[in-house]
């Protein structure tokens, strides 16, 4: 019988390649300079997509800022809220405190690293309190959305919706920023202005602020804390203002007489001249002078002579409030008047 042969394990040397072989292989393996350069180019187009994308965003008001309040102009729009009240200031800087802030305010790109202020101006002066109290940097930047208002129009309207929602202003604020607004030619008319800002308010509410309007044409120079005239008295005064234009008059003379320290008693002085208005004698008009067949007829047709700060002629009565401004008051103020007039003030220039 034949011996039979054991078998041993293959030498590990045997199974490796030549040296020339090996190289070879590795060769056949490395990546080919193509693929380099679509590995390049593929990362180059990402990073160029994510720039635009930051970009799209951060114009489009997607993305949110930090800005320094120092690079912001509290004034860039004339602000529709007067002051703010104290228990509601520390209120929100004890929110800001604790919670840092939570809702971007609004901004637009001014250039060369400048903001202006469209919304938001509660958080900004809470922030510059803060950082003016404590020092600390964290409240030296306040967080920020771009907006790209198409004009100035615009640019009032979201301010005055973004205060709508947040918190209500006054019937004296909601009309200061329509006179305002038109006094500074964001609108050509105080009709057009109150119809764009309060768009979604409902018409009774732009009729209270109409009535509030001819508040703050007469008194603004003159009231202390007109952020505190309520709804039922405002439009009291109002009505009072359109019956008697003395009473105007009066009113400025009394605020500057006896300056209020406190909002309740300016309240308490409005109140007051409110109800002696109300007690006192309805004027009653006078007859027209008869003719006198002595005088000639072109004499007897003159009109009597008015008052230096009263006037009234077909139901509008013009006062002077100031030494700077005329009111004009009346049921004749129609929309055809105010265009002869607006007509009348171009030709003037």
């Amino acid at each position: 019988m034949a011996k039979r042969k054991r078998l041993t394990p293959a030498n590990p040397a045997f199974l490796e390649p030549a040296p020339e072989t090996k190289s070879a292989f590795s060769a056949r393996l490395s990546p080919a300079p193509i693929a380099d350069v679509a590995r390049e180019a593929s990362a180059t187009a990402v990073a160029q997509e994510m720039a635009r994308t930051l970009t799209e965003a951060r114009e489009n008001g997607r993305m949110v800022l930090a800005v320094p309040l120092d690079a912001i102009q509290i004034d860039y729009l004339v602000r529709d809220r007067i002051s703010a009240q104290d228990e509601e200031m520390q209120a929100l800087k004890d929110s800001l405190k604790a919670r840092s802030q939570q809702t971007p305010v609004e901004l637009v790109d001014l250039g060369g690293q400048r903001y202006g202020l469209i919304s938001g101006w509660r958080r900004c002066t809470a922030l510059r309190a803060l950082h003016e109290e404590t020092g600390e940097e964290r409240f030296a930047t306040v967080l920020g959305l771009l907006r790209r208002p198409g004009d100035a129009a615009e640019a009032y309207q979201s301010m005055v919706e973004e205060n709508e929602i947040r918190v209500g202003l006054s019937y004296f604020e909601r009309a200061r920023i329509v006179v305002k607004a038109v006094q500074h030619g964001v609108f050509a008319s105080e009709r057009t202005a109150l119809q764009t800002l309060f768009a979604s308010a409902s018409r009774p509410r732009r009729s209270k602020i109409g009535s509030f309007m001819l508040l703050v044409s007469a008194f603004e120079d003159h009231l202390r804390f007109p952020e505190a005239i309520s709804e039922r008295l405002g439009l009291q005064l109002s009505r009072a203002m359109t019956q008697d234009a003395g009473f105007t008059l009066r009113i400025c003379e009394a605020l500057r007489k006896t300056p209020a320290q406190t909002a309740e008693a300016e309240i308490a002085l409005l109140e007051a001249l409110l109800e002696q208005e109300a007690k006192a004698p309805a004027p009653t008009a006078q007859k027209p002078p008869e003719k006198s067949p002595e005088k000639p007829p072109e004499e007897s047709a003159k009109p009597p002579k008015s008052e230096p700060d009263t006037a009234q002629d077909g139901g509008i009565v013009l006062h002077r409030a100031a030494a700077d401004r005329i009111v004009l008051s009346g049921a004749g103020l129609d929309d055809a008047f105010e265009q002869r007039l607006a007509t009348w003030l171009r030709n003037q220039v």
